[in-house]
Formats: structure tokens, C-alpha cells, sequence
């Protein structure tokens, strides 16, 4: 029964907060709050509910702006510096990722953030509800560090991590965590981990007596901040977006039509043996 209620609810339509997180404008959260204030119409209606179903010929209208239908799927890498913020919007004035990207992308989200001291690998998308997808923890996807911390971290303490740790009544998952070289005073680390909660790997090194000064992502799943330099972005081809998240289709979460039955051979006529 309830594979046949979601496949008539697909019938029907989507529901608007996943409309306009495919469409590119935000995020699915950031949707179910526009709608909260009052700033969605659909067909003349100001919505106040998330689950209400658009299909695609409905008029949506946002802040009095009609957005247009979701774009094909597209996903970035970026090479984030420090001292910029991973956020559309700073109340302290603070230079922000969004300000400094090049002026032909089209409006894109961050596939979770880097903090303001933090630099290296940040995805970015056009696509919400592909974004959420990579956020989720759900997913598995590896991320992976280069931390620089004062001091020499104790091999032990370092194992120790791939139990997980609770700080502050704060549970975090397993973390890899490896010395990579010593270098003075201090040493830095290949730090791995799945979750990515808030300011994690700082707080984690804190709690072992170590002071992060520098943090480096180099990898996010399967893609590699390599030698792309800081402030650059690169598009991911689609046909490698396709085979490391399955999106077979222009747009996420659209079905890929039925390719064409094949022609069957054209039979040859028999040929009749020649008389003596």
C-alpha cells in the first residue's frame, strides 16, 4: 500500500519545498521556512504549509518573482580560501564564498560548509535537492583533512578516535586520524571522517589537547581538490556526475525514458538451389 500511495503522489506532483530546492533557489529547509513567512504562491495561493504538490505547469512565485522550471543538474568544485564565509549573508560584513565566484555561474548552494578559517574543497550545485542528498550522513561519503595542530599528538589518542567520541554530550562517529609529518612545534595530520558535524575535527583535536592552526579539505567522496588553487572553480562533467551519483537524467529526480525497442533483423530471403 504505501508503494502505491508515493507512486500516486509522484502522479500528482512534487512537493513545493523540493520544487524549489531542484529549481536551485535554496535549500529544501531554507523552502519549508520561505513558505513559514508567507513568501510562496502557487497559482495565486500563499502557501503556509511544506507538504502542498505542484506539478509542472503550476505558477510559482517567490518574493513576487516567478522562478522557472529546475535546470539540468550541475555540481562544481571549489577551492575555498580562508577568511570567507560559506554563507550568502554575513551580519559582521565578513567577505562570504557567494560574493567571490564568477559572475557567469548560475546561483548555486554549498554541499555543507567550510568554516571561516578553514579552506580547501567546497561543492557547490544548482540543485537543493542534490545537495541534501550529499549532506546527509546517510550517504557515507568520506571526507577527508589536512590538519596542521601545535604539538605531536599521541599515536594512541589518535587511534582511539576510530571508536568515536563524545565531547560536551556531543556524540562524534569514527575518525580516522593519521600523522602525516613533523614540522617544528608542530604536525600535521590526514584526518578522515563520514559525519562532518560542526566545527568537528577542531573540537575533537581541542579535547586532545591540540590547537588546529590550519585546516585543508582535500576530498569530499570521490572528488579531489587536487591542484585547484584557491578562489578557482571547476565544473564536474556530467558524465562523471552521472556514474558517481547515478543521475542518469538532465535533472535530478526526473525518470530517464524508455529507450526505443530494437528493430528486429530484416530476414534474408532463402535462397532456392538452382536447377540441373
Amino acid at each position: 500500500m504505501k508503494n502505491q500511495a508515493g507512486s500516486e503522489a509522484e502522479e500528482k506532483g512534487e512537493r513545493i519545498a523540493k520544487r524549489l530546492a531542484r529549481a536551485g533557489i535554496c535549500s529544501r529547509r531554507d523552502a519549508e521556512r520561505w513558505i513559514a513567512e508567507g513568501r510562496v504562491v502557487v497559482n495565486g495561493k500563499r502557501l503556509d504549509t511544506p507538504a502542498f504538490l505542484v506539478g509542472p505547469d503550476d505558477r510559482i512565485v517567490v518574493d513576487g518573482k516567478p522562478i522557472a522550471g529546475p535546470e539540468k543538474t550541475r555540481l562544481w568544485l571549489y577551492h575555498k580560501p580562508r577568511g570567507v564565509m560559506t554563507t550568502h549573508r554575513d551580519p559582521q560584513g565578513r567577505p562570504t564564498v557567494f560574493e567571490s565566484l564568477p559572475k557567469d555561474l548560475p546561483r548555486v548552494i554549498s554541499v555543507g560548509r567550510l568554516d571561516y578559517n578553514s579552506e580547501g574543497l567546497l561543492l557547490l550545485t544548482n540543485d537543493g535537492e542534490l545537495a541534501r542528498k550529499l549532506e546527509l550522513p546517510a550517504t557515507g561519503w568520506l571526507r577527508r583533512y589536512r590538519v596542521r595542530v601545535n604539538g605531536l599528538p599521541h599515536k594512541q589518542h589518535l587511534a582511539e578516535l576510530e571508536k568515536g567520541v563524545t565531547i560536551d554530550d556531543v556524540a562524534y562517529g569514527p575518525i580516522s586520524a593519521g600523522i602525516e609529518r613533523s614540522q617544528g612545534d608542530n604536525t600535521w595530520l590526514v584526518v578522515s571522517l563520514r559525519e562532518g558535524k560542526n566545527r568537528e575535527v577542531r573540537r575533537v583535536m581541542e579535547h586532545l589537547g591540540h590547537q588546529v592552526s590550519r585546516l585543508i579539505r582535500v576530498a569530499y567522496g570521490p572528488f579531489q581538490l587536487g591542484s585547484l588553487e584557491p578562489g578557482k572553480v571547476k565544473e564536474v562533467p556530467g558524465k562523471v556526475l552521472a556514474e558517481q551519483l547515478g543521475v542518469k537524467t538532465k535533472t535530478l529526480g526526473e525518470r530517464s525514458p524508455k529507450p526505443a525497442p530494437a528493430k528486429p533483423p530484416k530476414k534474408r530471403p532463402m535462397l532456392r538451389p538452382k536447377t540441373p
